[in-house]
């Protein structure tokens, strides 16, 4: 039995995880909650893991803390979707735990699992239970029980597989939507994949990829991981560093901030503490952060923003970023050509093609930005699975940014249509906010999988309509459904209505749809616009 890692097994244990992934990510992809292909977690999680993958392969006989920076770095780079995001945190907390050392006892990379969770749920403000969140949490539990016993490494995995396991059977207790589908959380089984290919490689068994496996492109089938619609309602970004002068309690703090808004990211150590918060009082909430000590540097903005350490690697700091030409410029994620012109149109000066099938990097997003003339860059992610990518970008590059957390394609145009280049940020973000929230949005699509939801007895090959994040109606008859939506929108009283037909849809089908709305919407003023977004038949804006 291994008794401790080196920094060469830590860079096998982590290419076999990238393998493992890879092979089983349709599987991981498959058991997403929801029948929508919205969000491809295994897929996500192979190709952030690969990201790091390639650095290893390229340093040449790393101690364990250099393979562990490396991974963290690589991780944070290369991170896609909420899922890569919370493993890049993961595994940020590991090598924080392992700086320093030529090797890691069973006790250490217990420890080091743990730091990784805490440093997780700290970035997660309210995590859920009955996600990879709390498979990891009591994965690190087990393994630092373990050593109470064994202080060798092998054993400490091999107790955290273990726990790991008991805790994601009981994910489809916690969550009462993988309850409805009767799955387990799909980020969980990555999480217990991920540390079975560990200890594998620890024992000398490397798992390895298909030889056409790690960054081949193929569409898969995925579903809405969660189904959070809450909205962030506080207006002001409020971050700042305060030095600890005074014997008050961080914790303390960050359950007083939590009362005052959302968004919240502390991180504190022997010297400081630095926050973000997302608030509509910052006067009070900086009164209270001086209880603590002086303000070292404080900043008050209307942008999504979330903390991390991170700075440009040396691959970053050869893509500098495009000198200001303006005080403004726009970076959105789309899918499709036509909502790539439209966007352009709109004053987008870099389009990122991503959405439901495919989740860009942080490093994409901050390429992105990189590359956008202005001192000041608003993001529009337009995917909910998007929104903790583009704030990871935030740290990449030197350039103010400022995330528009649209969770949609017609909450991204509705900002986009009401920016004006005259306003300070703070107006910009609100009178975008008002606007993303004025707009309904309505997706018909395809059920990927059989399913039980809200009632519902949904069929593989159905055609399902969603109204906002909800599921309105299921029909194996698409004309049936877009009547629903249209007699819908018309006891609303909406007035412009806007439907941008998919990749799958031709333009006469279209225009029966748009005869639809015209006959159930007569006064309101209607567009047909040729999208070409993959996976959804339609989407449909209405104000």
């Amino acid at each position: 039995m291994r008794q401790t890692i080196d920094g060469a097994a830590f860079r096998r244990m982590i290419i076999s995880a990238a393998a493992a992934i890879e092979i089983n990510k349709q599987h991981i992809n498959e058991l997403n909650v929801f029948p929508v292909p919205d969000g491809d977690t295994g897929t996500n999680m192979s190709m952030t893991l690969n990201n790091a993958v390639a650095d290893l392969k390229r340093a040449e006989d790393p101690s364990l803390t250099q393979a562990a920076d490396i991974t963290a770095s690589a991780l944070l780079r290369g991170a896609r979707g909420n899922s890569g995001v919370i493993l890049s945190l993961l595994f940020r907390g590991i090598a924080k735990e392992l700086k320093g050392l030529e090797e890691a006892t069973g006790e250490r990379f217990a420890d080091a699992m743990q730091t990784g969770v805490d440093s997780a749920y700290k970035a997660v403000m309210k995590p859920a239970e009955g996600t990879i969140l709390t498979v990891a949490r009591l994965a690190a539990a087990g393994a630092r029980e373990a050593v109470r016993e064994n202080d060798y490494v092998e054993f400490a995995i091999e107790a955290a597989i273990d726990e790991g396991k008991i805790a994601l059977e009981n994910t489809v207790n916690q969550n009462p939507v993988l309850k409805k589908a009767g799955v387990v959380d799909a980020g969980g089984v990555g999480w217990i994949t991920i540390l079975n290919a560990m200890l594998s490689s620890l024992r000398g068994e490397d798992v390895v990829a298909p030889e056409n496996g790690q960054q081949t492109a193929t569409k898969e089938e995925a579903s809405f991981s969660d189904f959070d619609t809450e909205d962030i309602t506080f207006g002001y970004c409020t971050e700042f560093i305060v030095s600890r002068d005074s014997d008050g309690d961080p914790e303390e703090l960050r359950a007083w901030l939590d009362t005052m808004g959302d968004s919240l990211v502390l991180v504190d150590d022997d010297e400081i503490i630095k926050v973000h918060v997302h608030t509509n009082h910052p006067g009070e909430v900086i009164e209270k952060a001086l209880t603590y000590g002086g303000l070292i540097t404080v900043k008050i903005e209307n942008m999504r923003l979330q903390h991390t350490e991170k700075v440009l690697s040396e691959a970053e700091k050869n893509n500098q970023a495009a000198k200001p030409e303006k005080k403004y410029g726009m970076v959105a994620v789309c899918a499709g050509e036509g909502l790539s012109s439209v966007f352009k149109d709109l004053g987008a000066d870099q389009v990122i093609k991503g959405g439901q099938t495919m989740n860009p990097s942080t490093q994409d997003i901050a390429q992105a930005i990189n590359r956008t003339p202005a001192e000041t860059v608003f993001v529009f992610p337009n995917n909910k699975n998007i929104i903790l990518a583009a704030e990871q970008a935030q740290p990449l590059t030197e350039k103010e940014v400022v995330v528009v957390r649209s969770r949609t394609i017609p909450q991204g145009i509705s900002a986009m249509l009401a920016f004006d280049p005259d306003a300070s940020v703070e107006e910009n973000l609100m009178t975008m906010r008002e606007a993303r929230h004025n707009v309904s949005t309505m997706q018909v699509t395809y059920a990927a999988r059989n399913s039980d939801f809200d009632g519902y007895a949904i069929h593989e090959g159905d055609y399902l309509a969603l109204y906002g994040s909800a599921l309105f109606g299921t029909s194996r008859d698409v004309n049936s459904l877009l009547k629903e939506l249209a007699e819908k929108v018309a006891s609303e009283g909406k007035e412009i209505i806007t439907i941008f037909y998919g990749a799958d849809i031709d333009e006469k089908t279209a225009e029966k749809t748009l005869k639809i709305f015209e006959k159930a919407c007569p006064d309101a003023e209607i567009s047909l616009i040729n999208g070409g977004q993959p996976v959804y038949y339609y989407l449909i804006s209405a104000e």
